[in-house]
Parts: C-alpha cells; structure tokens; sequence
C-alpha cells in the first residue's frame, strides 16, 4: 500500500476513534473507573495494526517466549489438520480432481461440512502460509456447495451444511461462510498473487462479494421445499442477513457481523460498493454495542435488525446466549485490534471478561441468558479462546488471565473438537499477533 494511502487511513481512523470516544462516554453499560486501566479516548491514542503493521502479541504480554508461542501455533494446527484421524484432526484430504487435491473440514460431531467450518479452515491456512490446505478446502468447497445453478435460489452461495460425500443436508447458505470465503480469498490474492480459474483468487473473491450484495431474487425447488432466497446484505439496514430466504431474511445474527473484514472489503472489493461496506462497518459496530446485554456483555444467538433478541420458531432459545454467540467478542475485538475504530469496543471486551471473571474462571459454563443466569454446558475450549480473544480490545489487566487461561488449554480432541479446535486455532493466532491484514502487494498494513 502506498505510504500516502496509509498515512490518509491512519488520519481518518484516529479522527473516528477520538469522535467515538466522546461519544461513548454517555452510552449505558460504561464500565466504572475502577474497571477500566484507561479511558476510550487513551486507548485510540494509537491507530490500529492494520495501519501500523504492528499486531498485539498478548501470549508474549503474559509472558511466554516467541519460541514457545510458535511453537504451540504449528502444532495445535498440525494436530487439527493433520494428527490422528480418529481423534484429533478435523482436515481429512480426499483425492483430487483437474483443480488439484481435494480437502474438507469436518464437523465430527454431526458428521457434515459445513461451509463456517472450510471456510475458517482457509482463514487459518492463509494465515499460516500453508497454499496446499487453503487450496484443496476452496477446491472441495467450490467443487461440492458451490451453486452454479442461475435457477437455483441459493445462485451464488453455499451450502451451509453438507455430508462428506458432497450431498447437500441444507442447501441454502449461512453467511458467516461466504463473509470468510471472501475475506480468506482476497488474503491470499495478497499473499500468494492469482492463479488461472478456481484460484484465480481476487476474481473469485470479486464474484462472491458482488453476488452478496446484490443477487436478485430467485424462486425455485430446493432439498426443503420451494423458496425464494435473495442477497445476504439487507440494503436499507446496512446489515448482514440471518439467511437469504425470505420468511427470515429481516433478521441478522450478531456472530455473523464481521465489521474488520467490511473494511477489508472497502478497500479491495469492487470499487462500486465501498462506500456500502464503509456504512456496513460502522452499523455493525452500532449493532454490537445495541445487543449487547447493558451489564455483561453477552449477546443472543439471533437478533432482530434492531438488536433485539430473536426467537426463532424451530429454535426459541437462540435468544439467549449460546454457541453462536460465543464469537461476537472475536468480532468486536479484531476489528478493535485491526482498525481502533471505535472505543465502545474496549467496553464492550472489558464488561464481558468482568462478568466470567465474576462467574470464576474455572467455573463459568458455555450458555447463559443475556443476563447472565447460567443455563449449564459445562466449560468449553470454543468459550474460553473467544474470551480470551476479547482480550484483544479489552485493557483492564485482567485481561491477561484470560489469555494464560487459553494458553493452558490442550488442543481438543474426541467427538467435540471441531468447533472448539477451529476457534481455539483462530485464537491462538489472533493472540500470537499471526493473524493479519493482507492488503494488495503484499503490505499487512
């Protein structure tokens, strides 16, 4: 990126940060004096490292050597990826085609591939420079719940869950899947340039994130009835969707608000829509501060385009907070970390760690109402890396047990470790400083 370019982004995201800071002192929920090592106002005194090229290390913060901190990042991926298939690794490569070799990951649990799971598969390999597993997940992805089909609804998309053999389970998509799909896709661009056809990498990213945005409305027969899906963004809200089906399409999910890839977005994607995503980002960080529960933090599985809680009628308890949930702090936090765009986020970070930290931290168990009532699931590894990861936007110290809390945590294995093993991967990289921007030519700034 040229030096002028980040000076002007640097300018522009401090003057937001200072104009947010102001801001944020009023609004409901603000952490008392005693909870709060520094104010908003201080803690935007610096721009982020997708402008400085400087990425928090908090494992080396609380005191572990570089050499240990890589060390722990290759081989908890070396155990995902490829340990014993039984029980540790949730990449299992399977042949190939004329694309290459083909890999997808799975969720051992319900035994499907779900597109959230490949796609935060080609996150962390692009992430860690490892071309061969981003290639052969995208290949398989693209190869098996990709819809090419003009008539089909889900034109352009994913879909969400399938079985290992390719049959779709669910063909509509989830968007958190396509919103990683593009922002991995545009990383590797940066990172490794373009190829020819399925790796032609910004091409693939550019088709994606115009489909997003403005795939038309198409009626057809799917594996669950006729429905009509439309675009993943609601216009009007600035909003990503919940799903493109239209029965529930004017409702969004906080986990799926991903605020620092929209300003990747607005600075790669098409050239035609970067204001939109500029406005997306900042009404996802409105969004969070809207659903976020005034005293702890937590946010609902489902949301109504007002923040509210939604109940959806196959699921009522996507009010509370649960396992989609989880990862808003991983949202808020990075974007914190890599643009310092809005201080409200170190609050956020902050009132959230204080509410487990007052559950204890060996105590605190997976699902609680929004009020924090707790409603059992035991202490899991996903909970724990996403709390620990709100560290990256939180400055009280207890910040550090959170992250020592994560460092002590093995990599998962058995029935469960899909889910915990991907968030505890992103995790440890987010925290390690190795998980960054990859702007054009290379530059992370």
């Amino acid at each position: 990126m040229p030096k002028l370019l980040r000076h002007a982004i640097q300018a522009s995201t401090l003057v937001l940060a200072c104009l947010l800071a102001a801001c944020a002192a009023t609004s409901t929920g603000t952490a008392t004096q005693e909870d709060r090592a520094t104010t908003g106002a201080e803690a935007a005194a610096t721009a982020g490292a997708a402008v400085t090229g400087h990425y928090p290390n908090l494992f080396a913060e609380a005191g572990y050597s570089q050499v240990d901190i890589d060390a722990k990042i290759q081989s908890s991926f070396a155990q995902l990826f490829h340990g014993d298939p039984q029980d540790q690794a949730i990449y299992y490569e399977v042949g190939s085609n004329a694309d290459g070799p083909l890999a997808y990951i799975l969720d051992v649990n319900s035994d499907d591939v779900r597109s959230e799971g490949m796609s935060y598969g080609m996150m962390i390999a692009v992430q860690l420079d490892r071309k061969r597993e981003f290639d052969a997940i995208w290949n398989w992805a693209k190869t098996h719940t990709y819809h090419d089909d003009p008539k089909h609804p889900a034109h352009g998309y994913f879909a969400w869950s399938v079985k290992t053999d390719g049959t779709a389970i669910d063909e509509m998509p989830a968007p958190d899947g396509e919103e990683y799909f593009i922002t991995a896709l545009y990383f590797a661009s940066a990172r490794w340039g373009d190829g020819e056809g399925l790796y032609d990498y910004r091409a693939q990213a550019d088709r994606l994130l115009h489909d997003v945005l403005h795939r038309e409305s198409i009626t057809g027969p799917t594996n669950r009835g006729t429905m009509t899906a439309i675009n993943l963004f609601d216009h009007d809200a600035r909003m990503v969707r919940f799903t493109p089906d239209v029965v529930n399409a004017a409702h969004t999910d906080a986990s799926y608000h991903l605020p620092a890839f929209y300003e990747v977005w607005a600075r790669v994607g098409p050239e035609a829509d970067r204001a939109f995503w500029r406005e997306a980002a900042q009404v996802s960080r409105d969004y969070f501060v809207t659903a976020a529960h005034p005293q702890t933090a937590l946010t609902p599985d489902y949301g109504h385009f007002d923040g509210s809680p939604w109940a959806a009628s196959w699921r009522p308890e996507s009010v509370d907070f649960r396992y989609d949930a989880w990862r808003s702090a991983m949202n808020w936090s990075m974007d914190w970390s890599w643009w310092r765009a809005d201080p409200r986020q170190v609050d956020l970070s902050n009132r959230l760690q204080a509410f487990f930290h007052g559950q204890g931290l060996d105590d605190y168990v997976s699902l609680y109402t929004l009020d924090g009532q707790p409603l059992g699931g035991g202490q899991t590894a996903g909970l724990v890396a996403m709390n620990a990861t709100a560290s990256l936007a939180a400055d009280h110290p207890r910040r550090l047990e959170f992250v020592r809390g994560l460092w002590e945590r093995p990599v998962p294995t058995g029935q469960f470790r899909y889910y915990d093993g991907v968030l505890q991967m992103m995790a440890l990289l987010h925290l390690g400083g190795q998980y960054r921007v990859w702007l054009p030519e290379g530059d992370t700034r």
